[in-house]
């Protein structure tokens, strides 16, 4: 039976164990689990066939396309977008006969940030806020704040806007967003919104 209620819906094919914190406006679609210790804030949409692993935060607004497993160590910060089928993972060098519960690296996602289909995001290595990352891209090093990246393993090929379009900087160091029009600085590697 779908569980509906004020709060949050969950489909019936799911399964949501308890001590979960679930934020008002949330969707949990089909063939999902959610499992215990995990806070998943308001609005956000688990799409088909998601893994949850215990202790994993999302913050507001996320969107968790089907197929996708977030691991424990796994921490999305607001209006995070997680594509098809990528993978995050906690373990940096798992076997199957050494248990290493006790050896789970932390990855965050900063807020805005993009993830493609099919990437990967090896485990302890961060994303930046607003950052784009390509379909299929292997993340073996922390991404800077917008920055756009892709390939495997994943290097840096330019800077994306809030509003997810590549930013071309003048020679001073200064892009415009096609769309928003607001104004990003690009001073010694590092963006920031605004000049």
């Amino acid at each position: 039976m779908e569980t509906k209620n004020k709060e949050y819906f969950v489909h019936e094919s799911s399964y949501v164990d308890d001590g979960c914190t679930i934020g008002k406006g949330t969707k949990i679609w089909h063939f999902s689990h959610i499992m215990e210790g995990c806070n998943i804030g308001e609005k956000c949409n688990i799409g088909q066939n998601v893994v949850i692993s215990p202790g994993v935060i999302l913050g507001n607004n996320v969107k968790v396309q089907n197929n996708v497993s977030i691991y424990t160590g796994v921490v999305c910060m607001d209006d995070v977008f997680l594509g098809p089928s990528m993978v995050f993972t906690n373990v940096k060098n798992p076997r199957s006969a050494i248990v290493r519960r006790d050896q789970y690296l932390k990855t965050i996602v900063g807020r805005g940030a993009s993830i493609g289909a099919n990437a990967t995001i090896v485990c302890g290595h961060n994303v930046g806020k607003y950052a784009f990352i390509g379909a299929g891209a292997v993340i073996t090093k922390n991404v800077p704040d917008y920055a756009l990246v892709f390939g495997n393993p994943a290097s840096q090929i330019g800077w994306m806007s809030e509003f997810g379009h590549k930013l071309a900087f003048n020679d001073k160091g200064i892009a415009i967003c096609p769309e928003s029009k607001e104004t990003y600085t690009l001073n010694n590697g590092v963006v920031t919104k605004g000049v």
